[in-house]
């Protein structure tokens, strides 16, 4: 067992866990944040992608032990004083979603790319980093314009506070 501390959502979790206990598990059961989805068990399909310090992790492939000390942002962290961040706002604009349940990882994804990229981001690029995320109902058409829709708002929002 080991005793895990992780800084989730700006909001400090501690939980004692069995040792091969998964991040993602430590997020839906201890934090009690379903958001953040498990659909394959095998890193295949990206439903549970989160930020670790800062960067994309498919949060089944990463042990609770491992992010000890760690800040992780889940789906639910992205939204700031009841407004949707502008990747959540696109998704929701350009219907970039379905089913919605491999949305959050999605979404998670998509806003790591445009921390990377910015406003560089072009759909070839979109296409190429969405590789590890699978949706099963859409023909990827409106994720990739809602990506590029906002990271073309977050890059003009950049711009203006400049």
């Amino acid at each position: 067992m080991a005793t895990v501390t992780i800084t989730v959502n700006g909001k400090k979790r501690s939980a004692t866990v069995e040792d091969r206990t998964l991040l993602v598990s430590f997020l839906r059961e201890n934090a009690g944040l379903t958001g953040t989805h498990v659909g394959c068990d095998t890193s295949q399909c990206g439903a549970c992608v989160v930020h670790v310090d800062g960067k994309a992790v498919k949060a089944c492939t990463m042990l609770a032990a491992q992010a000890d000390g760690s800040e992780v942002v889940t789906i639910e962290g992205l939204a700031q004083s009841g407004e949707l961040h502008p990747v959540q706002a696109a998704f929701h604009e350009h219907h970039g979603l379905q089913c919605g349940f491999c949305t959050p990882g999605m979404i998670m994804a998509a806003t790591d790319m445009i921390n990377r990229y910015g406003a560089k981001l072009d759909e070839a690029t979109i296409r190429r980093e969405l590789d590890g995320n699978i949706c099963r109902c859409t023909g990827y058409h409106n994720i990739v314009k809602a990506i590029k829709a906002a990271a073309d708002a977050m890059a003009g929002t950049a711009q203006a506070a400049e």
